[in-house]
């Protein structure tokens, strides 16, 4: 009978031990956001209140990282990490057009270009 409560009290104790690493691991979850909202940040505080967010963080520096061209109009660029097309926005810059080696920018009435840099061989 003793066997039988210490057998019943240690499966309990084990059940609650490993629901407990559970919660602490998810508490715990690790996220590269390279920039962007962790979506495992709560929205609202303890007490109730909606936490303010930036819907798109400001970056100074645009990195074009890739270009991928098509002649009839449906080019991308990958900007920053993030995958572009004209008209989209990204760090405040509006891409305003997308060439084969370059894509320009337009904020606040500025047009820059940046071009591809092409790896040495």
């Amino acid at each position: 009978m003793l066997k039988n409560k210490l057998i019943i009290i240690t499966f309990f104790l084990f059940c609650f031990l490993g629901l407990s690493l559970f919660s602490s691991a998810q508490e715990q979850s690790i996220h590269k956001a390279k920039g962007k909202r962790d979506p495992f940040t709560p929205l609202v505080t303890t007490d109730g209140r909606l936490l303010k967010l930036d819907t798109e963080e400001k970056q100074k520096i645009l990195r074009l990282e890739g270009i991928i061209y098509d002649d009839n109009g449906m080019s991308y660029a990958i900007v920053n990490g993030s995958v572009v097309k004209v008209g989209d926005s990204i760090g405040g810059f509006q891409v305003l057009k997308i060439r084969n080696n370059m894509v320009a920018f337009i904020k606040d009435g500025q047009v820059s270009e940046i071009e591809i840099k092409k790896e040495d061989q």
